[in-house]
């Protein structure tokens, strides 16, 4: 397993279709993850500064329950890579796991500070070498996801 860290999420055009966009630490390979629109602006919202929402996003209100029942979220696990479809698994401090979603396992991981790995294989097979000579076009995406805001997912945004 290779830790990730979460680089942001964008719309893709011309399909509108949001993806998580996460890079191996320590290496120069990129993992796009295709995900739905709620959960790239639940993820968009945890990266964000901005004021928390006065009431708990389903992500915050799971947090929340994590807590309350006295475990932690210690790692997510991008386990897989099946038929375009991508597995992770939720790996709790009482060694209790559970499948999930990538999308809803970060947007969970950057609530709770939690390590994000995923697979050898499936960065064999999905990840993206971007030597550091092209680190400037991850630069220009970084500046992109420092002017979008959680709304620019909502149905019919950018």
């Amino acid at each position: 397993m290779k830790q990730m860290e979460v680089v942001g999420v964008r719309v893709e055009v011309p399909t509108n279709q949001p993806i998580v966009l996460l890079k191996e630490v320590g290496g120069d390979r990129y993992l796009p993850i295709w995900i739905g629109a709620v959960e790239a602006t639940a993820i968009a919202v945890a990266q964000s500064e901005n004021q928390p929402p006065p009431r708990p996003l389903t992500h915050d209100l799971f947090k929340n329950v994590i807590e309350a029942l006295g475990v932690a979220l210690t790692t997510v696990n991008i386990t897989a890579l099946r038929d375009g479809i991508f597995f992770a698994d939720l790996v709790f401090s009482n060694g209790t796991e559970v499948s999930a979603r990538p999308s809803d396992s970060i947007a969970l991981a950057l609530r709770t500070g939690s390590a994000i790995f995923a697979s050898e294989d499936v960065l064999e097979s999905a990840g993206v070498s971007m030597p550091d000579e092209q680190e400037d076009e991850v630069e220009k995406f970084r500046e992109f996801l420092d002017n979008i805001s959680p709304e620019d997912f909502e149905k019919g945004g950018a």
